[in-house]
């Protein structure tokens, strides 16, 4: 099921999200498959639970869309139940980001190259596994959505002063997006 995705604005977003119990197994791998179409259908390669209104730690990512790009995320999608970082290099590297909670905005962000994740998979298995380059941007750009950080956050003070008229009119429900959206206002 297609799942509306929260916009800029909305207090879900800025709420650092709650661990799983792992209790309902049924129904986190349902939640997690709706994540995975939602995100599919918005043409995006990463969704948190918080971003369709669910406060949860819960994120998915999948690369296989940007391989022309970065072909090193060939094969690359991971769902990971309750996050954590064990590890996040001092080294850094800045790409332009995007999000679709915050549609028709992008800000070059600098983000530690490699990171070490410990998770748990849609299996129940806790797993720890590294990741660098795209790959590792890729999931702290969602695990900051779990964190209650959007990634205008991170972008310098002139960049946020430049995005502030944007950023209103989402807040205001005035973007225009291919997808389903939601606010706190509608």
């Amino acid at each position: 099921m297609i799942l509306p995705i929260y916009l800029y604005g909305s207090q879900v977003l800025r709420t650092p999200a709650q661990e799983d119990d792992l209790s309902d197994r049924e129904g986190l791998r349902k939640l997690i498959d709706d994540m995975i179409e939602t995100m599919h259908h918005a043409d995006g390669c990463g969704l948190a639970a918080p971003q369709v209104g669910i406060s949860k730690r819960i994120l998915v990512v999948d690369g296989n869309d940007l391989t022309d790009r970065y072909p090193e995320l060939k094969g690359f999608h991971r769902e990971m139940i309750n996050p954590r970082f064990t590890f996040e290099s001092e080294d850094r590297c800045s790409y332009e980001e995007g999000c679709l909670s915050i549609p028709n905005v992008d800000a070059e962000i600098s983000r530690p190259k490699k990171i070490r994740v410990r998770y748990v998979n849609t299996d129940f298995v806790e797993v720890e596994e590294d990741f660098e380059g795209f790959a590792a941007r890729m999931i702290q750009h969602e695990m900051d959505h779990l964190e209650g950080i959007l990634f205008v956050d991170h972008a310098s003070p002139i960049r946020k002063k430049m995005l502030t008229g944007k950023l209103m009119g989402i807040t205001k429900g005035n973007v225009r997006t291919r997808y389903r959206v939601k606010t706190d206002k509608k």
